[in-house]
């Protein structure tokens, strides 16, 4: 079993800054992409940033000039720096990986979502 725990959500004024944390622990032997969703009020769950093991990253059009992705392979985290931070920004924000376990099988795992509320 693989657990995602996030921390560093928050509120927050328009224009302030935020850094979300993911630490990934269990059975893991490998992780693939390693990332963060968000799904606001009413809406669906869209992808915000996402990394891949060799680091490369890929980001949502409305936030690639503000929110910065990196990981540590070492210790299975990934990070999310959130800049200029608007009120469209408003979201639960969930950590996604995908983990090949002892099984030799790839899962995508979630975490429990931390809740980002920017607001004046």
């Amino acid at each position: 079993q693989v657990r995602l725990v996030e921390s560093g959500g928050g509120l927050v004024q328009p224009g302030e800054s935020l850094r979300l944390s993911c630490a990934a622990s269990g059975s893991i032997f490998s992780i693939g992409a390693m990332g963060w969703y968000r799904q606001g009020p009413g809406k669906q769950r869209e992808l915000v940033a996402s990394t891949a093991s060799d680091g490369s990253a890929n980001y949502a059009d409305s936030v690639k000039d503000r929110f910065s992705i990196s990981r540590d392979n070492f210790k299975s985290t990934v990070q999310l720096e959130m800049n200029d931070l608007k009120p469209e920004d408003t979201a639960v924000y969930l950590c996604h990986a995908n983990v090949l376990g002892p099984a030799i099988i790839w899962n995508d795992y979630w975490g429990q979502g931390t809740q980002v509320t920017v607001s004046s």
